[in-house]
């Protein structure tokens, strides 16, 4: 099993958008969760998960944070490096080139985490990275950098904010927590103004073929650089949130069927410009997102197999769905779809995908998929839909079941089904649900 024992901590920042709820003499990586300086949460967090030496890079007040941590013994050795003049992300690691020469774990020193590093560390040396990094659905997708990733998590672009001139994109934002190589100092510029890691270092990996990809993980990763993501952090712990949402524990999750559920049924959708957002599947998924529970769209989509689609098409429609969702602070964890479809005699179609499958509802493939993929509790979840196929599924995956009475509302009459309960539309769904359920 492959591991990783050394860690760099970036804790140069000047945090002055804190300083209002810190005062001007306490650096943001001493802010408190629970009491507890968050750096002294990274610490514990790297010692329990094997980390033996850590460098930290200090900038702002860095005298103060050196101080802090002499005072205590954390069974790693440290070292500390202080910065005259300020660098960078970039410039920052760039002094560690003859210090480290082995894959090493990388924090930004404002972020509060919890997450299964073995399974990061696991998935960065399958993929023979240069680099990875953590990424994630943001419910401020907006004032984010994201990046866009193929199916194998590869990264293929970066994003950098604001996105007002983009149409659509994916929901996938940088979490500022990286696995570097050693091969990365070799593309740090070494110049004397300031070289920011995402800005100057990424790109030029990027346009030189290196391997770099995105860990989508749906675990607790918050940056605190402004007062208001700072107290939504304190209360996160004092409520057990962080700690639940780690992939070491079983999850839950509400499973959402797509069309008539949470956009507008509109019959063969093939052009993101056609897909609507129901108001109220907003509201739905942005009450999932304050709670423990996943949310994860699961998808029937034929038309592919038919030949009046591509996964290209798909993917620009969900991309649509992943923006329209962010724009008003909500995002989908994960978008799970069949592309299959067994009968056969359309004009075009694909007879690779012409197939009797495990993932088309009403088999519960997607729902086994999403299990495997984020330690899902299936019998603690929910399927909610609005067709006798996606109660059928639920059933099968060993879900609890909620018809709609949007899209179809259960009248496509494929299959008997009796659900566990039914609602008026998802925001009554999940308004029943968090009624019955005790979330965080």
């Amino acid at each position: 099993m492959p591991n990783i024992t050394k860690a760099v901590i970036l804790a140069g920042g000047k945090g002055t958008r804190l300083a209002p709820a810190l005062g001007e003499k306490t650096p943001k990586a001493l802010a408190e969760v629970g009491g507890i300086p968050l750096l002294e949460h990274q610490l514990k967090f790297l010692q329990r998960n094997g980390v033996k030496e850590v460098w930290l890079l200090l900038g702002h007040l860095g005298d103060e944070i050196q101080k802090f941590l002499e005072e205590k013994e954390w069974g790693m050795v440290l070292h500390y490096i202080q910065e005259e003049q300020p660098q960078g992300t970039g410039g920052a690691l760039r002094q560690l080139e003859n210090e480290i020469g082995e894959d090493f774990l990388v924090l930004s020193g404002d972020v509060m985490l919890e997450m299964h590093l073995q399974r990061f560390i696991d998935w960065h040396f399958r993929k023979a990275a240069t680099a990875t990094l953590v990424a994630h659905p943001s419910d401020h997708p907006f004032d984010s950098d994201l990046v866009e990733a193929d199916k194998e998590g590869r990264v293929t672009a970066l994003l950098r904010r604001p996105h007002e001139e983009r149409n659509w994109f994916h929901n996938l934002s940088i979490a500022s927590v990286y696995i570097l190589s050693p091969k990365i100092f070799q593309y740090i510029p070494k110049r004397a103004d300031l070289v920011d890691f995402e800005k100057d270092v990424l790109p030029v990996l990027l346009e030189s073929g290196e391997r770099v990809y995105a860990y989508n993980t749906p675990e607790y990763i918050k940056d605190m650089g402004i007062p208001e993501r700072l107290e939504q952090v304190c209360k996160d712990y004092e409520s057990g949130k962080i700690e639940k949402m780690s992939l070491r524990n079983e999850r839950r999750a509400v499973f959402f069927d797509r069309d008539g559920v949470l956009i507008e049924q509109v019959d063969q959708l093939s052009r993101p410009e056609d897909l609507k957002v129901y108001d109220f599947a907003v509201d739905a998924v942005k009450k999932i997102n304050e709670t423990d529970f996943m949310a994860i769209v699961v998808s029937n989509q034929p038309m592919v197999a038919k030949g009046f689609m591509t996964e290209g098409d798909v993917d620009e429609i969900h991309k649509k769905l992943e923006t329209e969702l962010g724009k008003k602070g909500a995002k989908v964890d994960a978008i799970y779809y069949c592309p299959h479809h067994p009968e056969k005699g359309f004009e075009g179609e694909r007879s690779e995908l012409k197939i009797e499958c495990e993932c088309r509802k009403p088999e519960p493939g997607l729902l086994l998929q999403a299990r495997k993929d984020f330690n899902l509790n299936l019998s603690k979840s929910y399927m909610v839909g609005d067709q006798t196929a996606d109660m059928v599924a639920g059933e099968r995956a060993g879900c609890k079941t909620v018809l709609l009475n949007t899209g179809y509302a259960g009248q496509d009459g494929k299959y008997e089904v009796s659900p566990n309960s039914t609602a008026s539309n998802v925001l009554a769904a999940i308004e029943n649900i968090m009624r019955t359920e005790q979330t965080i």
